[in-house]
């Protein structure tokens, strides 16, 4: 009895658990072939929402999604692990050991075989050797790192809470963002508004106009992959919040208390946030001999194929895929992690089949950039310009076209129902 070809997907974000679900769908569900999606974490979580979650304005646990309930519904297997190697002789992957939060181990290491594998590990934060930045600042790779901002933010109108009622001069919050990037910039815009939700909710011994929120960039102006007519709206926008916006500044150093910048700038910063670059995570530097760039992504073929191993993909911010018609490898964006999906959806079908493989092609729809609530610029396809309420609803029409290609239209439907419900019955700010 011949046994199903099995593909193994490492990493669960928006690329990987779409594909996943899609294959569990075309494959999985007619016995086709067996689908196993591995990832380090439980619960899966829209990476371009980690800024509400680092503000407080969205509560993580309301919004993720569970993997093993997921793959029961949408016919494929969940493992719980961190893939440490590849033995691509074997064709097998390595699991590190399962820890719980104490560090006792719950399950030892253990390895998972494969036909064909799919890595989809996507990004962390690049600091790039920067004095301080690891002891120093927060990052925002992942929930958890989300999670834990949100409570050092709403620890420290907590304390300012706790001060005896004499107290002579009204405490000051400083934050400062490295990186004015789509993370840098929405997160400085959502931190600005839960200043305001904070007061609403009797936290007002930090006053909204004691928030000093300053966002750092080393080029010219924010947002600089995108149009200038979008960084000039958003960075006006943030001026007009009260944002301190410093381009044409590098970072030097980053101390407990303050930035120190290249021109001998000191910032002070109570709370320090890195998102300038990104890199794939570094264990994945020439891993099993397969070929990685200087920010080790593995490099793949036209076909999403790593340039070694035809039997090993890679797609999303952890792949470097240049075409034939572009002189850069297509960007790391949730978009270009979605149309890469949808193509190896195809491509390993026809893969497994023995057949010829068709050629990925990236389609370029633009940016569209949260300025918190109710504004949002950005750009779509035609060079056409978007800004106010109605881009704010074009990018949340994002999350839920995610949703919808996770739950289908029906339950996508019902979980923007259930949102719409607890803004009105629940606290717009995460307060716990």
């Amino acid at each position: 009895m011949n046994t199903l070809h099995h593909i193994v997907i490492v990493g669960g974000g928006a690329g990987g658990l779409g594909l996943a679900t899609q294959l569990g769908h075309k494959l999985g569900k007619r016995k086709q072939a067996k689908i196993t999606l591995v990832d380090a974490h439980l619960t899966h979580i829209w990476k371009p929402l980690l800024h509400e979650v680092a503000a407080g304005t969205l509560n993580s646990f309301e919004d993720e999604l569970n993997y093993f309930a997921h793959s029961v519904k949408h016919h494929f297997d969940f493992q719980l692990g961190r893939m440490t190697a590849i033995n691509r002789e074997q064709k097998r992957i390595m699991l590190a050991p399962l820890l719980d939060d104490m560090g006792q181990e719950v399950a030892p290491a253990r390895h998972i075989t494969y036909d064909t594998l799919v890595i989809a590990i996507g990004s962390t934060a690049n600091d790039f050797g920067t004095t301080g930045a690891r002891d120093n600042c927060m990052f925002l790779d992942s929930r958890a790192q989300a999670d834990r901002f949100q409570q050092q933010f709403l620890n420290m109108y907590l304390q300012a809470h706790a001060l005896p009622a004499n107290t002579s001069l009204p405490p000051e919050l400083n934050v400062a963002i490295i990186g004015a990037g789509a993370t840098g910039v929405e997160l400085a815009a959502e931190l600005h508004h839960a200043s305001h939700e904070f007061a609403r909710y009797g936290l007002d011994d930090i006053q909204p106009q004691h928030v000093k929120i300053t966002l750092i960039e080393a080029a010219d102006r924010v947002l600089p992959v995108l149009p200038e007519a979008v960084s000039a709206a958003a960075e006006s926008q943030l001026k007009r919040k009260g944002i301190h916006v410093l381009t044409r500044t590098k970072v030097q150093a980053i101390h407990a208390h303050h930035i120190e910048c290249a021109d001998g700038t000191r910032i002070p910063a109570d709370l320090k946030v890195w998102s300038a670059g990104i890199k794939a995570p570094d264990f994945l530097q020439g891993i099993a001999g397969l070929e990685t760039n200087r920010i080790n992504q593995l490099v793949v073929t036209k076909t999403l194929q790593t340039t070694r191993d035809s039997h090993i993909f890679a797609f999303g911010d952890c792949a470097s895929c240049t075409l034939a018609n572009m002189e850069r490898p297509v960007p790391p964006r949730a978009q270009t992690a979605h149309q890469q999906a949808n193509y190896l959806v195809k491509a390993l079908t026809a893969h497994i089949q023995g057949k010829a493989l068709p050629d990925y092609q990236y389609n370029d729809f633009g940016s569209l950039i949260s300025l918190s609530e109710g504004s949002s610029v950005g750009n779509l396809v035609g060079n056409i310009h978007v800004k106010g309420r109605i881009a704010r609803l074009m990018y949340v029409m994002l999350y839920r076209m995610h949703q919808y290609a996770l739950h289908g239209l029906f339950r996508t439907l019902l979980l923007w129902g259930k949102d719409q419900l607890s803004k009105n019955a629940s606290p717009t700010l995460k307060l716990h």
